[in-house]
């Protein structure tokens, strides 16, 4: 428990400094900005609101996504209908300032539309992720399809409210007003400084702190969920400071969030990659295991016939194929006297000696019980004859000591040896007419090899 609680502890304190860092390094990256273009065009501010609307629809498809792969991840569609709101608020923002579209209208903008769009998206957004860190606590309580629909249309329900009341609140309609900024002078109003701005800023940390103390940082994904809460902390910190809304503080947040924003997408495609990996490391573990041996890790009967069906299309004169197919000699006497387990280990010694006996493209596999077939491509009948010579005598060198204890005592085999020079002949015949010759030298004294005539 105090390893555990240490562990955490130090996750924190990595991820603050981790945050830091970063808003340091973005901090400094907008100081030497401003040194180089002390004064920046109105349309900054529209033009990052466009990037920024296009990071979070992406953000948005990329959650849909995922739970659309893993429905248990119900958590992910608050986060999903978060960003989708945030974008469709920004639509609303982008129409504060139509110069951005029509060129006549430079000198019309709309601040406070664009501060009132600005503080529901806050909201918005900061509900539906608290709302993610509870759904992710009942992760592993498997819920009904009726409490996902009721969850995800009470989600839709309040991101259309949210939407909604942010164009009432706006000057697109007459019903609801509120004064964030004057648009005559762009100074924030005090509603604004000293109750809305300060009330959102509370709002992002005890959402931070929830999701901290939820997901206790414990992977990639939750890093960047907690990194988005500090990025809006700081960009309404920002705004608290600054006096009104064409004023540097104004642009720095905007480009502050963008950036963190941007940050956070090259989070979740690294998360990505990261599940891209373990999948394709899983995927090639278990097509291993579906083609080999789980005793010896040679390979199983289907893949050598494939493999020899394979070679054998191309097979001829000047590209032969050989085929070898061993049996240990009396290994019945080993499993009687000696064990199973020790059979095994004797079966797992031969299986790495014909292994490290045959090239890279050559095929070793284990087809019975104590038989055991090589695949020798391009490898004449000579060739072929000499490789099972050398593994034959080798196998017969060793004894118990040599061995290891793998061998309870010294052990032979018998082989026989086939090469096939024409397309004509199938993977069958060639296993069964080098069985044969296996067969000729078990009943000629076994320990020997034979090739097929």
């Amino acid at each position: 428990m105090l390893a555990m609680n240490r562990y955490v502890k130090n996750r924190y304190i990595s991820f603050c400094l981790g945050c830091i860092i970063v808003i340091g390094i973005l901090q400094t990256f907008f100081s030497k900005l401003v040194e180089l273009v002390p004064s920046f065009s109105p349309l900054l501010f529209p033009t990052l609101t466009i990037f920024l609307l296009v990071f979070h629809l992406f953000i948005a498809c990329f959650m849909a996504m995922k739970y659309w792969c893993d429905r248990r991840r119900l958590y992910l569609v608050p986060i999903a209908f978060a960003f989708t709101g945030s974008a469709l608020l920004m639509v609303g923002t982008l129409s504060s300032f139509p110069a951005w579209l029509d060129l006549y209208q430079f000198n019309v903008v709309n601040y406070n539309d664009a501060m009132i769009f600005y503080m529901f998206r806050h909201i918005l957004m900061a509900v539906l992720i608290i709302a993610s860190a509870i759904l992710y606590t009942l992760r592993n309580h498997p819920l009904s399809r009726l409490s996902h629909i009721f969850i995800v249309a009470g989600v839709l329900v309040f991101t259309l409210s949210m939407v909604t009341l942010s164009w009432f609140y706006s000057s697109h309609s007459p019903l609801l007003s509120v004064d964030l900024v004057d648009n005559e002078t762009r100074q924030f109003m005090v509603l604004w400084s000293q109750a809305v701005n300060i009330i959102l800023i509370i709002l992002w940390i005890v959402t931070l702190l929830t999701l901290m103390i939820i997901t206790r940082v414990k992977n990639l994904f939750w890093i960047g969920g907690n990194f988005l809460c500090v990025c809006y902390v700081v960009t309404l910190l920002m705004l608290l400071f600054g006096g009104h809304a064409e004023d540097i503080s104004w642009y720095r947040s905007r480009l502050f969030e963008t950036v963190a924003t941007l940050l956070i997408i090259f989070v979740l495609l690294y998360d990505v990659f990261n599940l891209y990996r373990d999948s394709h490391l899983k995927y090639q573990q278990s097509y291993q295991n579906s083609i080999r041996d789980p005793l010896t890790r040679l390979y199983n009967r289907s893949y050598f016939y494939d493999s020899l069906n394979q070679s054998l299309s191309t097979a001829k004169e000047t590209r032969p194929v050989s085929v070898i197919v061993s049996d240990l000699d009396r290994f019945k006497r080993i499993n009687d006297c000696y064990g199973h387990l020790q059979g095994d280990k004797v079966l797992q010694f031969v299986s790495n000696l014909l292994m490290d006996s045959v090239r890279p493209q050559d095929i070793a596999a284990r087809i019975g019980g104590e038989e055991f077939v090589l695949m020798l491509s391009n490898t004449s009948s000579d060739a072929a004859r000499q490789v099972a010579e050398r593994i034959r005598l080798k196998l017969s060198s060793f004894d118990k000591a040599s061995s290891g204890g793998q061998l309870p005592e010294p052990i032979t085999i018998s082989m026989g040896v086939f090469t096939a020079t024409s397309p004509e002949i199938t993977a069958e015949e060639c296993v069964e007419s080098a069985d044969k010759a296996m067969y000729e030298a078990k009943e000629t004294g076994r320990n020997r090899v034979v090739v097929y005539q």
